[in-house]
């Protein structure tokens, strides 16, 4: 008996470190967000306040960090997701053999140190532009984005692949025996299909660029976005309003969390109630068969 308590306090103590060590930092971050000092203190707490955010709000190198990094991250979701689709289906189209050598050529990228890929990214436009004379590839923003998409696409081939696994191919040679097309089976058979892996990896490509410091730090040149900015200020010495705009994000996150929850939990309930009035339906159909009500009083 003694052993189980003793087991069962060390299990709690090691996850109260464990909440301890992952939320204490955003929990001392968040006193920090609302508290007076110039400087980010969480104790004492003087005395609350919402000018941070104000002043959030007034930093121009900040808000045009953000919305750089959002327009960046917009632009790969929408280069990475298609390309790694496309990867994923013509990696189901390979013969054996030939998989995992293709295997390891499209998901090198993510091997690639990210440094790697910025300064590789900037070299190999530099000389194309020097070769054709357009500079139009030759932009900070359109560099960043051709560079975190050439690993961010790995990332959604993966997610998938894990789809494709479970799909059934009978429903291609079933729709393709019925007459329809190659694209008419992609479009009402494949993307149905692929419809919850394609809202995951364009989330997972999305967040993977908005927090990308490494890549974007050598590719985007002069320009900048969140991450470059944020680090300039931490080498420079933080202020509240750095804790004011993680509080906006985890707020934003969270909120997003649990609104995808709700609606989640609607679709079941909604797919749930459409079941049970096919079944009540089918019942009162069999009910209504001649000879229905003679028979289940006979199995009475």
């Amino acid at each position: 008996m003694r052993a189980d308590t003793l087991r069962r306090a060390l299990v709690g103590f090691y996850i109260l470190l464990f909440f301890a060590y992952l939320f204490g930092p955003l929990v001392v971050m968040g006193i920090t967000a609302f508290n007076t000092p110039a400087y980010p203190q969480a104790w004492p707490f003087e005395g609350f306040t919402l000018d941070w955010f104000g002043k959030l709000a007034g930093d121009k190198d900040l808000m045009l960090g953000l919305r750089t990094s959002l327009w960046i991250g917009l632009l790969v979701v929408l280069v990475s997701v298609p390309v790694g689709l496309a990867g994923a289906l013509v990696m189901t189209q390979l013969q054996a053999r030939a998989r995992s050598f293709y295997y390891l050529i499209v998901v090198s990228p993510v091997l690639t140190p990210g440094v790697i890929i910025g300064i590789s990214t900037v070299v190999f436009w530099r000389q194309a532009t020097q070769l054709t004379g357009l500079r139009f590839f030759y932009d900070g923003t359109l560099m960043t984005v051709l560079a975190q998409s050439s690993f961010i696409s790995a990332y959604t081939m993966l997610i998938f692949l894990a789809r494709l696994a479970r799909f059934d191919r009978t429903l291609e040679e079933a729709a393709l025996d019925l007459g329809a097309s190659r694209w008419q089976v992609f479009r009402d058979v494949m993307l149905p299909f692929m419809a919850p892996s394609i809202g995951s990896a364009a989330v997972v490509a999305f967040l993977s660029s908005f927090e990308n410091y490494n890549t974007t730090t050598f590719s985007i040149l002069a320009d900048k976005t969140l991450t470059t900015v944020l680090a300039g200020r931490v080498r420079q010495g933080t202020t509240p309003a750095l804790s004011a705009l993680a509080v906006t994000i985890i707020a934003v996150t969270v909120a997003g969390a649990l609104l995808y929850e709700v609606a989640k939990r609607r679709e079941e309930a909604k797919a749930a109630r459409r079941e049970r009035n096919a079944l009540r339906a089918e019942s009162q159909d069999m009910a209504a068969l001649p000879g229905a009500s003679d028979t289940a009083t006979q199995a009475i």
